[in-house]
Parts: C-alpha cells; sequence; structure tokens
C-alpha cells in the first residue's frame, strides 16, 4: 500500500518491521539490522518493480524525473552497498534514524514540500552530487532511496503523485545492488535455516505477497489523494516510523 500511495518500495516500511521481529530471536540479535536491511532490499526488487511496471504502463511516469538521475543513483548503490558490509549493526540502527530525524527536519522547516513552489528543472550538480549521494545512502540503510527522491522532486515543483511514481523506477538500483550484495556479504554469517545470506527468505516471501496484495487494494478502493494532503500524510508517515525504530 505504501509503495503505491508514497513510492516506499519497501524498505523504509519494512527495515523497522523485521528489525523489530528479528532482534528478540536468540543468535540473531547482533545481526538483527543487516538481516532487515537485506530482507528489506529484496523485497524492493519486487513490490518497486511491480508498481513500476503499472504505472509505465499507466503512463504515470514522466521521463524528466527518472533519467539521468537513475543512472546517478545506480553508481551511488553499488558504492553503498560495497561500504554497507564495514558498517556495525547499531551503527546501521543510528544512521537509519538520522536518515529519518534529518528528512523529517528538511520537511517540516525548509519551505516547498507541504505546499508545491514553481516547477523547475534539477540542476546538473543535483543531478550528480545528489544522485550518488542518495544511493550510496539508500543501499547502506535499505531503504530505496525514496526518503529523499520524494522532496528532492517535491521541491522542484512536481505533484505528490508524480513524485511517487518516479520514486519506484528511482529504487530499483538501490533494491538489486543491496541485495546482491548483502546476499554473498551474510554467506555463513547467520547461524539459523531460511536465510540466503543476511535475506531471511520466510519474511521476504510473507511481505511479498502481502505487498502485492496490499497494491492491489490500494488501486482499486483508495481514491486519488489531495496534493497537499499526500505531502501532510507523507510527513506523518515519517514520524511514525522514526517512533517504531527508537522504541
Amino acid at each position: 500500500m505504501t509503495t503505491v500511495l508514497f513510492g516506499f518500495g519497501g524498505g523504509f516500511v519494512v527495515v523497522p518491521f523485521v528489525y523489530h521481529i528479528v532482534a528478540g530471536q536468540a543468535g540473531l540479535s547482533a545481526s538483527a539490522m543487516h538481516i532487515a536491511v537485506a530482507t528489506s532490499t529484496t523485497v524492493m526488487i519486487f513490490n518497486a518493480g511491480w508498481a513500476s511496471f503499472q504505472n509505465w504502463r499507466a503512463g504515470k511516469i514522466i521521463g524528466r524525473t527518472v533519467f539521468p538521475l537513475v543512472w546517478f543513483i545506480a553508481a551511488g548503490a553499488v558504492l553503498g552497498s560495497l561500504l554497507a558490509g564495514m558498517i556495525r549493526d547499531e551503527a546501521i540502527r543510528g544512521m537509519f534514524m538520522l536518515y529519518l530525524l534529518f528528512t523529517l527536519a528538511d520537511c517540516l522547516i525548509r519551505k516547498g514540500f507541504i505546499a508545491r513552489p514553481q516547477p523547475k528543472a534539477l540542476s546538473g550538480l543535483t543531478t550528480r552530487a545528489g544522485g550518488i549521494f542518495i544511493g550510496a545512502v539508500a543501499a547502506m540503510l535499505g531503504v530505496g532511496g525514496s526518503v529523499m527522491t520524494v522532496p528532492l522532486l517535491r521541491r522542484h515543483g512536481y505533484e505528490m503523485r508524480d513524485c511517487v511514481s518516479a520514486a519506484n523506477p528511482l529504487s530499483l538500483p538501490v533494491a538489486i545492488c543491496g541485495a546482491a550484495t548483502y546476499s554473498l556479504a551474510g554467506l555463513q554469517a547467520v547461524p539459523a535455516a531460511g536465510y540466503v545470506g543476511f535475506i531471511s527468505v520466510k519474511i521476504l516471501i510473507l511481505l511479498t505477497v502481502s505487498g502485492f496484495l496490499g497494491m492491489l487494494l490500494t488501486r482499486r478502493c483508495i481514491p486519488p489523494v489531495p496534493d497537499v494532503l499526500h505531502a501532510r500524510i507523507y510527513v506523518s508517515l515519517l514520524f511514525a516510523v522514526l517512533v517504531a525504530m527508537a522504541v
């Protein structure tokens, strides 16, 4: 549901969910955040991929919101995936919370998110440097990048529905790089059955199936959300996930 409404291909909502499930299990708590991030990136491949295909088929994806930004996000995702294995579990959790806190503050304090500004094109510097930064951070934290790409596009004058439609394809490079890296880096690292590297196969199947059902329900049953309300709900959801990770 959040994939369709807010462009969260899984990571931003899935990471806290998986973390709290795994953290309480004997032998897995030390790797709980790595497992959460790894499983999250893999879920994103399916959820964001399906949502991207549906939006493309419906003509809802604006080319200039995706290209060339997606190539620089992909380059950053490779870098972030390589760095992810070098960071301790608790450090990733702390970075995830700081990431949410910074985005929340940016949306609430700086003008241009709740009230949409005049449209303007992304500059070359924003596309290149911003894309690499988004890809690197998102791959390390398993969040797909939508938490940064949606506010970035919003501040450049796009309606929330266009920001959300672009967020899913922009998340795919992060999802693919992150899933590949965590599946290899976690080989023999998890002392339990049902894992491919750090990826929990059972949780992956559960979240992928429920994600598809949620997306179908959202597309058929939930009417279009007014632009300003859409932006406010987005911020509220960010806050809810921050609280979930903090407790």
